[in-house]
Parts: C-alpha cells; sequence; structure tokens
C-alpha cells in the first residue's frame, strides 16, 4: 500500500469516526434550561470539537491500524465473507 493511500484510507476512516463522536456528550439548550433567543431549542448548549477531535483522531488511529494489519497478514479477506458471490472466471 502507498503512503498516499494508506492516507486516504485514514482520511476516510477519519470522517467516518469523526460523524460518530460528534454526537456524544452533547447537551441541548432546552436540556440545559438556556435558550439563546433566536435559536433551535434543541441546538447544541456548548460544543467541545477539541475534545472531539483528539478524541476522532485516537479512535481512527487504532481503526486504521486494525485495517493495516488485516491487510498486511489477510487474516479477513472478501472470500471469507460468505454473502459476497465469487467472481465468475472464464
Amino acid at each position: 500500500m502507498s503512503i498516499a493511500a494508506a492516507f486516504a484510507i485514514y482520511f476516510i476512516i477519519w470522517w467516518l469516526v469523526l460523524f460518530v463522536v460528534l454526537p456524544f456528550g452533547i447537551t441541548s439548550q432546552i436540556e440545559a434550561g438556556r435558550v439563546v433567543p433566536g435559536s433551535d431549542p434543541g441546538a447544541p448548549q456548548r460544543t467541545v470539537m477539541r475534545h472531539k477531535i483528539i478524541a476522532t483522531t485516537v479512535v481512527a488511529a487504532v481503526v486504521f491500524a486494525l485495517y493495516y494489519v488485516n491487510f498486511v497478514y489477510g487474516f479477513i479477506t472478501l472470500d471469507d465473507i460468505p454473502f459476497i458471490p465469487k467472481a465468475q472466471v472464464g
């Protein structure tokens, strides 16, 4: 795997993990009891993006490391997944 391919895969994993991490720890304005006039009551009271970005980077690094180890050693291949049809040769 080239460096560019590894970076692209890590980038995709990072974005997917970010969307998983974003909802954790969010308190809406209505839950906090302080709704800013003119805003949606379901909007977050405050976001802690620095913590979310750090958590995303760490989790994405672990997921990428698992992917890379599987890529190098081939623990799970497409042939191991039963519902993926095998290609017909010839």
